[in-house]
């Protein structure tokens, strides 16, 4: 338990910042499609005898890439599906050559938290770092080509070239996380958290704290309620996640409708 306590905390502190960039990029398909695509690398690597986590890695920043590259003068929801479909039938090939790799993809896709080993907590708070300090590195730019891409482009920021940033650090979060707590798990925090955080405010530190606050509550109440109903993990994060995003935009459009009456009003007064 203190082992899914632990790597849970840091899966949440992860999610909730380079999740908050996913939201505001628009990028939830890209977010959904290299954690479900890099199992394939799992797979492969499990077929040869190399560590899965290097094969993660090597299909995670492979999809992200071609997701980048392919997307720069076309589509780019057209060219997450592509990279999608490819990784999944590289794995659905690498798959058909092994019969026992079943339980780990079972793992890849659901997550397995209340069976971590005390090994992998060194390499996930490792990776978790990384990936903190890359966001905190690219947090201006990536920022401003979020928000105002015309301005970014006006300061000499490229848009290409942040994007391929800003993949590669989701290609290195799924690399720490997908192992450990599995791909329905991080999307879920990666896209519920955020998305709750930009109903509650506009503004983006106080969204990116808030975003952490709530995929650490979810995770935690989770693990909880996993150790006492011996339900699975992700199905708590997962609904959990999108309660709390119904609640906030609940609270959203609440606030809009006080703000627009007190608009009203002062237009009333004023004529």
């Amino acid at each position: 338990m203190v082992n899914a306590w632990t790597v849970g905390s840091i899966v949440a502190v992860v999610a909730g910042v380079v999740g908050f960039f996913t939201v505001i990029r628009g990028s939830a398909f890209v977010a959904h499609a290299i954690p479900n695509g890099s199992f394939a690398g799992a797979a492969g690597a499990s077929l040869i005898g190399i560590s899965t986590l290097l094969g993660l890695g090597v299909f995670s920043l492979g999809g992200a890439l071609a997701i980048g590259l392919l997307g720069r003068r076309g589509r780019h929801d057209v060219a997450t599906a592509l990279a999608l479909v490819m990784m999944l039938a590289l794995g659905a090939l690498f798959l058909n050559f092994s019969v026992e790799y079943a339980p780990e993809v079972y793992s890849l896709l659901f997550g397995e938290i209340l069976g971590i080993s005390p090994n992998e907590l060194v390499p996930t708070a490792v990776l978790g770092a990384v990936c903190i300090l890359a966001t905190a590195a690219l947090y201006r730019p990536l920022m401003i080509s979020s928000i105002l891409p015309e301005v970014a482009e006006a300061r000499g920021i490229s848009a290409f070239r942040m994007e391929l940033a800003f993949l590669a650090v989701l290609a290195l979060a799924t690399t720490m996380t997908v192992p450990v707590v599995g791909m329905l798990l991080i999307f879920s925090l990666m896209i519920g958290a955020p998305a709750t955080a930009r109903s509650l405010t506009d503004r983006p530190p106080v969204a990116m704290g808030l975003s952490v606050a709530v995929a650490l509550v979810i995770v935690w109440a989770s693990i909880a309620a996993s150790y006492t109903t011996n339900y699975p993990v992700g199905f708590f994060v997962g609904t959990a996640s999108a309660a709390a995003y119904a609640c906030g935009r609940l609270y959203s459009a609440g606030g809009g409708r006080r703000v627009r009456a007190a608009r009203r009003e002062a237009r009333r007064r004023a004529s």
